[in-house]
C-alpha cells in the first residue's frame, strides 16, 4: 500500500533560463519520496511529496540548488498617499519595475558607448576613456543580475545561460582593460573602425566597450520583454482570481450586514441588488432576476432565476434584487475550482517541453566547450588573439537557450488562459497532445446534445377538437402533478382553468373535473374509444421517440400531446463544427433506439448506440479503441463518469455532475456542444504554437552558432540576436490572446 502524497507549489525566484528549472527540478526529485515539476514562465515549482519529507526540506534544497523558494503568499497590500485606498501589490510587478529601471539607465549609458565605436569621425581625442567611464556601470551595475546568477551557479558546480552572459561581457571588458592600460588602445588620438564581423587589426589597440555594454543593454532589453510578457500572458488567469465580489451583504438577525466576503459561511443568505455581483455560489431564496454568467461561462445571453434555481459566484445580477442562500464558499465554489483547473494546467509540460529541458540542461556546458574550440581554431589559424577572442565571445552569448525555455510555458500561459475567459478548462498540457490524434467523438444523449428537459413540442387533436382546447383541459388535470412530463404541459399552458377532484392513477395518468366535465389523461388504455386519428398520432411519436399523452372526456380520447426533451440551440452547429475539424461524431445514450434515432438525424450523426448501462459506454470507448481510433467522449453525468476516464480525451458539460469534470480533461463551462469544438481548435492551435516556438527556438540556435565561431558575427549583434529569438517565441505565444 503505497503512503499518501500531499501537493503543494512553491514560488522560486532567482531563475534566469530553462536550464535554471532544470536543475532546481531536478535536485528535487532526487529527494527520496518527492517528485516535482518547475516551470521556468510562471515561476512555480509543483511539488507532490511523502509525509515524511516536511516544507522546510524542499525550501532547503532549492537554497542548496542557488535559488530561493517560499510557499505563495498573498499580494501584499500598499496604500495609495493620495486617495487612502488600498491596493494590491504582485511580487512580479515588483520586479519589473527594478528590472525597467536597470534597463533604462544602462541604455542611457550604452548608447552614446555604441555611437562612438560606430561612427569614426565622431571618435574625438580620449573618446575611448568616455567610453570607459560610461559603460563601466553598465558592466558592474546592470548585468549585475547576471554576474550574481553565475556566481551563485559557479559556487553549486553549475553552468546556466547567465554563466555564457556574464563570461562573454566580462571577458570583453577585461580585454578593454588591458588594451587601456597596457596596450595602446589608450593612446590620445588612437581610433578603430566598427566591423560586423570580428576582424579589427592590431588586437592591443582593440576595445571591446560598446560590446560589453551594447550586449548587456539588449539582454536586460530582451528580459525586461519577456518578463512583460509573461506578465501579460498569465494575465488571464489572475484577471479570473480577481472576478469575485470582494463585500457582501448578509442578512443576521433580519438586518443587512456588509462584511468582507471571505466571513461568508454554508448556509448564510446574502443580497444581491442590481448591478451587483453574486458573492459566492448559492440557492436563490426569494426574488427574480436575470443573471448575466458571460464572465464565467462565456455565454452572452442573460439567464433568468427565480426561488429555487442555482446561481454561480462573480456572475451579474442584471436586474431585480435577490436574497440567496451560499452553498459552497471560499475554494470550494465552480470560480475557484475553475482557477484552480487552469493554473494546474499552466504548471504543467507538455511532452515536447520535456525534450527542450532535456536539451537545455545540456547545452549550456556544450556551448563552453564550443567557445573554448573557437578560441583554439583562430590561434591556430594564425588569425590573430583579436578575432579568436572575438569569435569566442560571440559564441558565449548567441548560444544563450531563453527561448528554448519559453517556447512550451508562454504558449501554455496564453492558451489556458484564454480558454478560461471562453468557459473551457483544460486540465494540462498532455490534453493538447491528444486532442491532435483524435478522430472519433462520442456525445452522450441528454445534457449533452439534449437540454436534458422535457418540453411540449406538439398537440395533434381528433376530427371536431380544437387543440388549444384540449391543451388547456389536459393541463388543469396535470397541474396538480410533479411529474417531468405533467410539468411539461403545464409549463407550456399559463393560461389553463382550475381543475377539482383530481386522483392520480398510478402507472397511467390522472382525471379531475374541468368546467363540469370529467378530464382523463395519460396512457390510450384509459379510454374505451381511440379514433384512428389519435392512434396514428401515438404511434407515430413512439417511433420518433417522443412521450405521446392522451387526453379525453366521456370515455373517448380527443387527442394526443407529445412531450419530448428537446435540442439545446447549438447542438446541430456543433455536431458540424466537429466534422468540419474531421471528427466522426456517434450518439452513444441509455435511452431507447427510436429516441436516440431521432435525436442522431436531427443534429446530422450517423452513428448510434442506444440503450447501454455505464459500462456499456466505456465498453463502446474500449471497442472503438481497440479498432484504432482515437476516442473522445463529451458527457455530462454521472454515468458518462467511467466512459470520460477511459476516452482518451473527456470533455465534461460545465453544467454537468462534479464526478463527470473530475474524470474529464477538459471541462466545458459553457452548457454548450459548439464549446467542445471550440476546445478541440484552441488545444489544436496551442499545440501548434508550441511546436513552431520550439522549431524556431532550435532552428536559431542551429543557424547562429556556426556563424558566430565563423567570425560572421560582432558579439554585439549576437546579443541582440538572442535577445531577439526569446521575444520572437513570447510574441508568437501571446498571438492566441486573439482566439476567437
Amino acid at each position: 500500500m503505497t503512503s499518501p502524497t500531499t501537493e503543494l507549489e512553491l514560488e522560486i525566484s532567482g531563475m534566469t533560463c530553462a536550464s535554471c528549472a532544470h536543475r532546481i527540478e531536478r535536485k528535487l526529485n532526487k529527494l527520496e519520496g518527492v517528485s516535482a515539476s518547475v516551470n521556468y514562465a510562471t515561476e512555480k515549482a509543483s511539488v507532490s511529496h511523502a509525509p515524511e519529507v516536511d516544507v522546510e526540506t524542499l525550501l532547503a534544497t532549492v537554497e542548496a540548488a542557488g535559488y530561493s523558494a517560499t510557499l505563495p503568499q498573498p499580494p501584499r497590500k500598499e496604500r495609495d498617499a493620495e486617495t487612502g485606498q488600498t491596493g494590491r501589490v504582485e511580487r512580479g510587478e515588483v520586479e519589473l519595475e527594478a528590472l525597467r529601471q536597470r534597463l533604462v539607465v544602462s541604455a542611457l549609458l550604452s548608447l552614446p558607448v555604441i555611437v562612438l565605436a560606430m561612427v569614426p569621425a565622431w571618435q574625438f581625442t580620449h573618446w575611448q576613456w568616455a567610453s570607459l567611464t560610461l559603460a563601466a556601470p553598465v558592466v558592474v551595475w546592470g548585468a549585475w543580475p547576471f554576474h550574481r546568477a553565475a556566481w551563485t551557479n559557479l559556487r553549486h558546480g553549475a553552468a546556466t545561460m547567465d554563466t555564457l552572459v556574464s563570461m562573454g561581457v566580462l571577458a570583453a571588458f577585461g580585454w578593454s582593460l588591458y588594451a587601456l592600460f597596457l596596450g595602446s588602445a589608450g593612446e590620445p588620438g588612437m581610433t578603430h573602425a566598427f566591423e560586423l564581423t570580428i576582424e579589427r587589426g592590431d588586437p592591443s589597440m582593440n576595445v571591446y566597450l560598446e560590446v560589453a555594454a551594447g550586449v548587456t543593454t539588449f539582454l536586460l532589453l530582451g528580459r525586461w520583454f519577456e518578463k512583460r510578457a509573461k506578465r501579460r500572458s498569465g494575465a488571464a488567469l489572475r484577471a479570473l482570481l480577481e472576478l469575485g465580489a470582494k463585500d457582501v451583504r448578509v442578512v443576521r438577525g433580519g438586518v443587512e450586514v456588509t462584511v468582507p466576503v471571505e466571513e461568508l459561511r454554508v448556509g448564510d443568505e446574502f443580497v444581491v441588488l442590481p448591478g451587483e455581483k453574486v458573492a459566492t455560489d448559492g440557492v436563490v431564496v426569494d426574488g427574480t432576476s436575470a443573471i448575466d454568467t458571460s464572465t464565467v461561462t462565456g455565454e452572452s445571453v442573460p439567464r433568468e432565476v427565480g426561488p429555487g434555481a442555482e446561481v454561480v459566484g462573480a456572475t451579474v445580477n442584471a436586474h431585480g434584487r435577490l436574497l440567496v442562500r451560499a452553498t459552497r464558499v471560499g475554494a470550494d465554489t465552480q470560480l475557484a475550482q475553475m482557477a484552480r483547473l487552469v493554473e494546474e494546467a499552466q504548471s504543467g509540460k507538455a511532452e515536447v517541453q520535456r525534450l527542450a529541458d532535456r536539451v537545455s540542461g545540456v547545452f549550456v556546458p556544450a556551448v563552453l566547450l564550443l567557445a573554448a574550440g573557437t578560441l583554439g581554431w583562430w590561434l591556430g589559424t594564425d588569425a590573430g588573439v583579436g578575432p579568436a577572442f572575438t569569435a569566442a565571445v560571440a559564441v558565449l552569448i548567441v548560444a544563450c537557450p531563453c527561448a528554448l525555455g519559453l517556447a512550451t510555458p508562454t504558449a501554455l500561459l496564453v492558451g489556458t488562459g484564454r480558454g478560461a475567459q471562453m468557459g473551457i478548462l483544460i486540465k494540462g498540457p498532455e490534453v493538447l497532445e491528444s486532442t491532435r490524434r483524435v478522430d472519433t467523438v462520442l456525445l452522450d444523449k441528454t445534457g449533452t446534445v439534449t437540454t436534458g428537459v422535457m418540453s411540449l413540442v406538439d398537440v395533434v387533436p381528433a376530427d371536431g377538437v380544437e387543440a388549444a382546447h384540449l391543451q388547456r383541459l389536459a393541463a388543469a388535470v396535470e397541474a396538480g402533478s410533479e411529474h417531468p412530463i405533467a410539468r411539461a404541459v403545464v409549463e407550456a399552458t399559463p393560461q389553463r382553468p382550475v381543475a377539482s377532484g383530481i386522483a392520480a392513477l398510478p402507472g397511467l395518468g390522472a382525471r379531475g373535473v374541468v368546467d363540469g366535465t370529467e378530464v382523463t389523461v395519460g396512457r390510450p388504455s384509459l379510454f374505451e374509444t381511440v379514433p384512428p386519428e389519435v392512434a396514428d398520432a401515438v404511434a407515430a411519436a413512439q417511433a420518433q421517440g417522443r412521450t405521446p399523452v392522451v387526453a379525453g372526456w366521456e370515455g373517448v380520447a380527443r387527442g394526443v400531446l407529445v412531450v419530448s426533451d428537446t435540442l439545446k440551440p447549438s447542438a446541430v452547429e456543433g455536431v458540424q463544427q466537429l466534422r468540419r475539424l474531421g471528427l466522426t461524431p456517434m450518439l452513444v445514450t441509455g435511452d431507447n433506439e427510436g429516441a436516440a434515432r431521432a435525436v442522431a438525424a436531427e443534429v446530422g450523426i450517423d452513428e448510434v448506440v442506444a440503450g447501454v448501462l455505464p459500462a456499456g459506454k466505456v465498453d463502446v470507448v474500449t471497442r472503438l479503441q481497440s479498432e484504432g481510433r482515437v476516442v473522445a467522449m463529451v458527457g455530462d453525468g454521472v454515468n458518462d463518469a467511467p466512459a470520460l476516464a477511459q476516452a482518451d480525451l473527456g470533455l465534461a458539460m460545465g453544467a454537468g455532475t462534479d464526478v463527470a469534470i473530475e474524470a474529464s480533461d477538459l471541462t466545458l463551462v459553457r452548457d454548450d456542444l459548439a464549446a467542445a469544438a471550440d476546445a478541440v481548435r484552441l488545444s489544436r492551435r496551442t499545440l501548434a504554437t508550441i511546436r513552431g516556438n520550439l522549431f524556431w527556438a532550435f532552428a536559431y540556435n542551429v543557424a547562429a552558432l556556426p556563424l558566430a565561431a565563423a567570425g560572421l558575427l560582432n558579439p554585439m549583434l549576437a546579443g541582440a540576436a538572442m535577445a531577439f529569438s526569446s521575444v520572437f517565441v513570447v510574441t508568437n505565444s501571446l498571438r492566441l490572446r486573439r482566439f476567437r
